[in-house]
């Protein structure tokens, strides 16, 4: 775990790359930019200069954020090399925007089941790969042994247990009403229901158990409503009225010349000699001499 302020810059740098790359500035040159913006009281200065030695010689981030596994988390790294893979359909300016919501979320004091919630909504929104995307979540400092143990469970069995169950048996809500059948005598099953380790709260166990056997989406959405966790960054529609305001005045240019040459016409008729073009005399060769 980092420094609070550690986090800040690092989303100051993220949000800043996802700005400025829209004015199609090379992304070292942003870097250099951004370094100088940087608190030199932070790490980060540093953590720039490697990522953009990194860059110049292999085009990439990713790997460079993960030789540095004692400043980015394993989820960023797996963000970055999601995003820069060609063969996914992952837009590189979403994973900047994931990245520093997820710095943000750290700087504002995060939980570690608002973290998990905001990583897995990620893996899933973005349809990224789930066995790499879970093991690098396991890998994460933020969690500990318990919440790491439960998360490669997470990553077994979430191809054949629905999350919602999954996140409802190990909730406060549901020891509670095990307990309550237990005591009055309409348990079934056996003690051993109960987990060891309990990782949510009442409420994300009822709000679990609502959402059993719908999409995961909106369990997730269900959580930020209730509970406050961040939303993930979506890709943003592409704006086309940029190009389409263009595209009209050409065409009322043509229109208007159109209508003009039509008024022409009805007052008794357009002169087409005014768009004839003399032809330019061709150049005689060398040597060329006229017959007389």
């Amino acid at each position: 775990m980092l420094d609070l302020e550690e986090y800040v810059e690092q989303a100051y740098f993220f949000q800043a790359i996802a700005q400025r790359i829209l004015d199609q500035v090379p992304l070292q040159d942003i870097m250099v930019q951004v370094r100088e913006e940087i608190l030199s009281t932070t790490n980060l200065p540093l953590a720039i200069d490697f990522l953009l030695g990194e860059l110049k010689h292999l085009g990439v981030l990713a790997p460079a954020m993960q030789r540095l596994s004692h400043y980015f988390s394993p989820f960023q790294a797996f963000i970055m090399r999601q995003a820069e893979n060609e063969k996914t359909k992952f837009d590189f300016r979403v994973a900047l925007e994931v990245l520093r919501q997820e710095a943000a979320y750290r700087a504002s004091g995060l939980t570690v089941q608002g973290l998990f919630l905001f990583q897995l909504e990620t893996i899933c929104r973005n349809r990224l790969r789930y066995d790499h995307g879970l093991t690098a979540m396991a890998q994460d400092p933020s969690f500990d042994a318990a919440w790491r143990e439960w998360i490669l469970t997470v990553r077994r069995q979430l191809g054949t247990i629905d999350l919602a169950d999954l996140i409802y048996v190990r909730s406060q809500y549901y020891v509670n009403r095990r307990l309550r059948e237990r005591d009055a005598g309409t348990e079934s099953g056996t003690r051993s229901d109960i987990p060891p380790v309990v990782l949510f709260g009442e409420k994300e166990g009822k709000i679990a158990l609502a959402h059993r056997r719908k999409d995961p989406l909106y369990l997730f959405s269900s959580l930020q409503r209730h509970l406050g966790y961040p939303a993930v960054a979506r890709r943003k529609p592409i704006d086309e009225t940029v190009a389409l305001i263009p595209q009209l005045q050409r065409r009322v240019e043509q229109l208007e010349t159109r209508v003009k040459l039509l008024e022409e016409d009805q007052r008794g008729g357009f002169d087409l000699t005014r768009f004839y073009q003399n032809a330019p005399r061709p150049i005689d060769p060398p040597g060329y001499e006229p017959d007389p």
